[in-house]
């Protein structure tokens, strides 16, 4: 898990064009989802965190978005995860 705040935006950037980086998550919430999703663009800075696995957003406890990653969203609320 890698903190917003914590890593410079030209590192970032590269990161996520080399694909070491997938999701982002909002670290009081307990939610993850993809990079796209209009819901965590919002978000604060000092909130953000990214991932590079769905495994390690799991691993830290982070739930799926429910607006970009409804089918994993469902199958969490369902207990299926």
């Amino acid at each position: 898990m890698i903190k917003h705040n914590q890593i410079q935006d030209s590192d970032l950037r590269s990161k996520i064009k080399n694909e070491e980086i997938c999701f982002g998550g909002n670290r009081k919430l307990k939610i993850y989802g993809t990079l796209k999703c209009k819901s965590g663009k919002r978000m604060k800075r000092e909130n953000r965190v990214f991932f590079s696995t769905e495994d390690e957003a799991k691993e830290n406890n982070f739930r799926p978005c429910g607006h970009c990653m409804k089918t994993e969203y469902q199958n969490w609320k369902n207990g299926l995860i």
